[in-house]
């Protein structure tokens, strides 16, 4: 890989997506779904209903990336259906990948006044 992971925005499909998309099926996920450039310099995430297997594609000049990563036991973290797209960190990413469940992470509270 030649890129810098740190500088490129990376998004997620929420939910479950069908794994037998390839690079085709994926780009249409991204353009119409997630409503984005699959051509932009971005990484786009999909995880299938089982959580155990995780696509992510990426534009680099003149041809797609397609890394895949299928996990022998537990699941990856992930939202569900409550947006079609998130954008995540660097850091998110590697919690992800780690099993670390960042999505129900607490709330801010945006208190008025002290009761």
């Amino acid at each position: 890989m030649i890129f810098n992971i740190g500088e490129i925005p990376i998004y997620i499909k929420s939910g479950s997506t069908d794994m037998r998309k390839q690079i085709n099926g994926l780009t249409i996920q991204v353009q119409e779904v997630m409503d984005l450039d699959p051509f932009s310099e971005a990484l786009f995430m999909f995880c299938n209903k089982k959580r155990k297997l995780l696509k992510i594609i990426y534009w680099e000049r003149n041809g797609f990336w397609l890394f895949l990563k299928r996990l022998e036991k537990d699941k990856f973290p992930w939202p569900g259906s409550k947006k079609e797209v998130e954008k995540i960190t660097r850091k998110e990413l590697e919690m992800l990948l780690g099993g670390i469940d960042f999505f129900g992470k607490h709330k801010p509270l945006n208190y008025t006044k002290v009761s």
